[in-house]
């Protein structure tokens, strides 16, 4: 499993068209600091940041190699948590869609592409490394608890775009009941959106948002980025 995941996660910056950009969402998604991953690396912060930022050459494979390695080391040392997370392979029939970019894109980018609105006081400036289309029904109904991290795939920093939604109560009890939390939430072609779902948002530090859109619209869009 851990060599699949140094695979895909060396592959994803190699081919990227912003190679530094690609680095710090690996590292963000693992939780590193960039002082924790260069005291590992024995080098000094400031390289890491110089990469990362593009203000130096693209890094070339080996050190790419080697701050994979890195991540992957580190995480072992907080009990592998990341990693065995990226291992788990989605098979829930709520899951209608999911992907990861390849870098990291605003919040407001996705929102406009989908026409969406916030619906809650929650600022907007943040990134999001993936998405996730579910079905609310159907993936309330199949995925409990101990199987909620299957929507989050590669990265927690991604949007959760929830389809069949009538008030959007249960989706957000549910984000709130479990450990892990999205960047942000997206409600496609909602019913009325309960003051509870709105409130939740805003305790959590979520962003809600809401779209005209169904689902297959959505995928399509999203599939665009």
């Amino acid at each position: 499993m851990e060599a699949d995941i140094r695979e895909k996660m060396a592959g994803e910056v190699v081919l990227s068209p912003h190679p530094g950009r690609t680095l710090r969402k690996w590292r963000e998604d693992f939780g590193i600091s960039q002082r924790d991953l260069a005291k590992h690396l024995t080098t000094v912060p400031s390289v890491i940041s110089d990469y990362e930022s593009e203000r130096r050459v693209s890094p070339g494979s080996a050190f790419v190699r080697r701050y994979v390695d890195a991540l992957l080391a580190l995480d072992a040392q907080n009990g592998g948590r990341v990693t065995q997370r990226l291992g788990v392979r989605p098979h829930s029939d709520g899951i209608l869609g999911m992907r990861e970019f390849a870098v990291a894109i605003p919040l407001k980018t996705l929102a406009d592409r989908l026409d969406a609105r916030p619906v809650s006081r929650v600022d907007l400036h943040r990134d999001v490394h993936g998405f996730t289309v579910l079905d609310a029904p159907r993936a309330i109904l199949s995925i409990d608890a101990t199987r909620f991290v299957e929507v989050y795939g590669w990265t927690t920093q991604r949007a959760l775009i929830f389809s069949n939604v009538k008030y959007g109560r249960s989706p957000m009890v549910a984000i709130r009941a479990h450990p892990l939390k999205p960047a942000a939430v997206v409600f496609a072609n909602p019913g009325r959106i309960d003051a509870l779902a709105v409130r939740l948002s805003e305790v959590e530090n979520i962003p809600l948002l809401t779209t005209a859109l169904n689902a297959p619209a959505v995928l399509e869009r999203l599939e665009e980025l």
